[in-house]
């Protein structure tokens, strides 16, 4: 078998997996990239928008006021390097967590586990939905206080100093392991596949779902952040409700 067959052979393996990904999660992933957009609509503006500005504003510093442009301006507030390096903490994570999950189901025999991350994930979601349409006590925005977001915080800290390519990379990756309920509820839902791939494109569907909010404050400010923040709020919630009601329903058929 020649290089080119063995590459073939390779690249046809890979989108079967990839078909059958699909077609066995796809209910799955197309949740969590709702969940992302509507979750960071109302919550990661708040959270990750002055992030997102101290970044933005540090790249139009470093460009010369001769030299600016519009499009100097929307590629610096579109940072792709630090989504890029959320994408790929995110993706770490739900590999690691539905690799770690399938291992579990296998080693147990204990099938109804899987159900078990998928009603974690709809708790996780209802909640969220349910405090934002006040059926509980309102939600706290922490902005990621505690022990371990000041220690995040601290290490990513000197690359706000010039957060451009490699750095601004970096910082992605730091902050992407700051705490999140909306990330915790993620991770439940992709570790009931119990496949590292699936988990990865799971969490990087997820980040996606983030990133026009989390644009929409870089390119026009918190303000306006905040007012696309109370725009969606009327109907994320309700629709995070609904997000939850499927991953709940997909849950029982598991146990069917």
């Amino acid at each position: 078998m020649n290089e080119q067959t063995l590459l073939l052979n390779l690249l046809d393996s890979g989108l079967a997996h990839c078909r059958g990904m699909v077609e066995d999660h796809g209910g799955i992933l197309t949740t969590l990239f709702v969940a992302g957009f509507l979750g960071s609509a109302t919550h990661c503006v708040a959270m990750c928008g002055p992030f997102v500005l101290a970044q933005t504003v540090a790249r139009l510093e470093s460009q010369p006021a001769a030299e600016m442009r519009e499009f100097h301006r929307l590629t610096g507030a579109a940072l792709t390097p630090y989504h890029v390096g959320r994408m790929t903490t995110y993706a770490g994570l739900g590999a690691v967590a539905a690799a770690l999950a399938g291992g579990l189901v296998q080693v147990t025999g204990l099938r109804w586990m899987s159900a078990a991350f998928l009603f974690l994930a709809a708790l996780a979601f209802l909640a969220y939905g349910a405090r934002r349409v006040g059926f509980l006590l309102p939600a706290r925005e922490t902005g990621g206080e505690g022990w371990w977001a000041r220690h995040v915080g601290r290490l990513a800290r000197p690359l706000f100093e010039r957060p451009v390519g490699l750095r601004g990379y970096g910082l992605g990756l730091a902050l992407g392991f700051l705490p999140c309920g909306l990330l915790y509820g993620a991770l439940a839902a992709v570790s009931s596949s119990g496949d590292a791939l699936t988990g990865a494109f799971g969490m990087i569907l997820f980040a996606l779902g983030t990133v026009p909010a989390l644009l929409v404050v870089g390119v026009a400010g918190h303000v306006a952040g905040r007012r696309w923040q109370t725009w969606t709020a009327r109907v994320a919630p309700v629709l995070m409700v609904f997000n939850a009601g499927v991953l709940g329903i997909m849950g029982w058929r598991m146990l069917a």
